[in-house]
């Protein structure tokens, strides 16, 4: 379970950092925070420090930060009129709703980073680490038969040099039924060993072939220098992957919204919002795979958080600055009225999205396997 209470202390921060990053900027730029809350609803508990009210309300599905004159319908008092967001200019107010955005994959980052200098990654070798005996119908496998032992370090396949697993298991696959010369290093000599591969069924209706061994893993961790890079990639590779995630989410809801009423449940797998619900209990089935998987979890939530909130749709922070923007560029004030019907349908979307996932989590629940 301690997956699950990661994911779940993870969720819970980046919601708090999310809203942090508008709090620190709304002071930061000179406007007035009057409210600060984890959750919607009812409120649980509060206490006040200065002019902002700190708190929990019962809902957690998200926070809020209530900066006075971003609601445009808002009475302010005289006296603060200055202090409103709607007073200040284009750069505050960008910096202001973008922080939030930003938090998320600064976050992120820092998951990344933090995983691959200090708790490191599992690298899969050239090394075997054991040796499969027989088949299910008790016959020896070609491993086995050949002569392979574990601490063998493998290095060629038919006089093709292998410098990793992936490259080690290609070369297998590409010879279904064929002898082969092994090459492997065994107590710093090197051993010649001949082995005829399995042939078995692959998933696309053809052959590949089987030794029968199971690689070593290492644990291997970057320096700071080499961690920035492999963090920055990490991100870049995330945004692309929630991007297109987000897409089939969207343009693929008709047909998920179908599939649900009719139990749909391998059209249901393909293109599902996960609530929290869910992504705790895959936060939990992520603990076979180590912490640093965990961690990485919680960094890809947080960039598809961060780029869902970037839609340049009222009332995402997207749609602020949209807003912002428009009104820069025109020099003048957004009509108002024409807002109301844009965020009555982003927050029925939102809602939707939100009732949907947590009913497809408690219904069908996500799993890795």
């Amino acid at each position: 379970m301690t997956g699950g209470l990661i994911v779940l202390f993870g969720i819970i921060a980046m919601v708090t950092v999310h809203e942090g990053g508008h709090f620190l900027a709304a002071k930061a730029t000179g406007m007035k925070a009057t409210e600060f809350f984890f959750g919607f609803g009812p409120k649980l508990w509060s206490i006040r420090r200065g002019e902002t009210e700190y708190g929990v309300k019962a809902i957690p599905l998200g926070g809020y930060v209530r900066i006075i004159g971003m609601n445009p319908y808002e009475e302010v008092d005289e006296e603060d009129l200055e202090r409103t967001y709607r007073a200040q200019p284009f750069w505050a107010k960008s910096v202001v709703v973008l922080a939030g955005v930003a938090s998320h994959f600064v976050v992120a980052f820092v998951i990344f980073f933090f995983v691959a200098t200090v708790v490191g990654s599992e690298e899969v070798t050239t090394t075997v680490d054991a040796v499969q005996a027989t088949f299910d119908d008790g016959s020896v496998t070609p491993a086995s038969a050949a002569g392979v032992e574990p601490g063998d370090s493998i290095l060629r396949i038919d006089g093709v040099a292998v410098d990793g697993w992936v490259e080690i298991v290609a070369e297998i696959r590409a010879h279904p039924g064929e002898t082969v010369t092994i090459r492997v290093e065994r107590d710093g000599e090197e051993v010649v060993l001949i082995a005829t591969l399995a042939s078995l069924d692959d998933d696309a209706g053809g052959k590949r072939g089987f030794l029968g061994v199971v690689p070593t893993t290492e644990k291997v961790r970057l320096s700071p220098v080499a961690a920035l890079v492999d963090s920055g990639a990490s991100v870049g590779q995330a945004t692309g992957a929630s991007s297109i995630g987000m897409w089939q989410l969207f343009s693929g809801l008709g047909d998920l919204i179908q599939a649900t009423i009719s139990g749909d449940t391998e059209a249901i797998d393909r293109t599902r919002p996960a609530s929290p619900i869910g992504l705790v209990r895959i936060g939990a089935e992520t603990e076979q795979f180590g912490i640093g998987f965990t961690l990485e979890l919680v960094a890809l939530v947080n960039v598809f958080v961060g780029l869902f909130n970037l839609i340049p749709m009222y009332p995402l922070d997207g749609g602020h600055f949209a807003v912002a923007l428009y009104e820069k560029v025109r020099g003048r004030e957004a009509d108002v009225a024409k807002l109301v019907p844009i965020a009555a349908v982003v927050i029925i979307f939102m809602v939707l999205l939100g009732v949907l996932a947590i009913y497809l989590d408690i219904t069908n629940p996500l799993t890795l396997r």
